[in-house]
């Protein structure tokens, strides 16, 4: 390792499954010795995501202790062996997807490393990597949104909503959206969705029935659901005849088992995807990242929004916030 990068940096370790008190700041932890195939970059910023809230509580199932983050921006410092192939040079800005994001330096695997246009900040990639090749991938490929279909799209004030949101009215879907309080109404109206109801309010809570209301009985086509347990049922009422459901996240909880007869009924279609799946080769990935790179840059961009930009001590409070459903858009670190 090149005598200009340290040997220690700052990073969050979680050493078992809990509550936001376990994630653990410190300044000593080793920076990890760069494997074949992987590029050493130094964090700009790292981003927050639920999936992140999910390991850290053992929901979802990983090796401790472990630092958390599936996403950074920043700039390489060093290659490692066997990496040539990948055309990357130090000191290129990049954004990638793997692990280990909570921290001041990251050794991803340089196929899923890709550098950054000139018009692309770091901390703009770090507000969308994950959210906008979620969004992408589920447009095109978890249900090909055609224009004129109804779309629900729930948490759609979200890191992924609001690019979700933008993404849908650029196809020219009719857009019904769930967000919950005036501002996050006001917001998600603003980036195009046809109808967007404010699920706290008293005529809110029955939000299916105005879904049905707005469809003249006829529901949605398709229905992008990162909420889960709290909206599930919902979902399945709102979705028309031979419909489909897109469940992308478990923001309140997973959705109970269900039986085959329940989605029976009516014939309803559900899909359950990852987006590491959907962008598994380098090829998947490069056509993906082209799109999102290309929004980034258009005369008519799409718009990002940062809830907030976290010190890296601060890791527990964004947890919280993020939770909590107060946030509007990314949540990033700056390590």
């Amino acid at each position: 390792m090149s005598s200009s990068i340290p040997s220690t940096q700052h990073a969050v370790v979680v050493k078992e499954v809990g509550g936001p008190e376990v994630l653990e700041y410190h300044t000593d932890v080793a920076i990890p010795a760069l494997k074949e195939g992987q590029v050493l970059v130094k964090n700009t910023v790292s981003g927050v995501n639920f999936v992140d809230t999910y390991y850290r509580s053992g929901f979802y199932k990983s090796e401790k202790p472990e630092i958390l983050g599936r996403e950074g921006a920043g700039v390489i410092v060093a290659l490692g062996p066997k990496t040539a192939p990948y055309n990357f040079a130090v000191g290129d800005r990049v954004l990638w997807l793997g692990i280990s994001g909570y921290a001041q330096y990251s050794t991803p695997d340089a196929a899923k490393v890709m550098k950054l246009p000139s018009g692309v900040s770091e901390e703009d990639a770090g507000a969308c990597a994950l959210p906008g090749l979620t969004a992408l991938t589920i447009v095109e490929e978890s249900y090909k949104v055609q224009a004129g279909e109804w779309v629900l799209v729930h948490a759609a004030a979200g890191g992924v909503g609001v690019l979700l949101t933008q993404i849908l009215k650029r196809l020219g879907a009719k857009i019904i959206a769930t967000a919950g309080g005036p501002e996050k109404v006001a917001l998600v109206k603003s980036l195009g969705a046809d109808h967007v109801i404010d699920y706290r309010s008293p005529k809110g809570q029955d939000w299916v029935a105005q879904v049905k209301s707005i469809t003249g009985g006829h529901g949605v086509d398709v229905v992008y659901d990162s909420v889960a347990k709290d909206t599930w049922e919902g979902s399945l009422e709102s979705v028309r005849r031979k419909g489909t459901i897109v469940w992308f996240g478990n923001a309140s909880g997973p959705v109970p088992p269900l039986t085959l007869h329940r989605i029976a009924i009516k014939c309803v279609k559900i899909v359950r995807p990852t987006l590491f799946g959907y962008i598994e080769t380098r090829e998947e990935l490069e056509y993906y990242t082209a799109k999102l790179f290309d929004l980034l840059t258009a005369k008519d961009k799409l718009k990002l929004f940062i809830h907030k930009v976290y010190p890296l001590e601060d890791v527990g409070q964004a947890h919280i916030d993020l939770t909590s459903r107060k946030t509007t858009g990314k949540l990033l670190l700056k390590p």
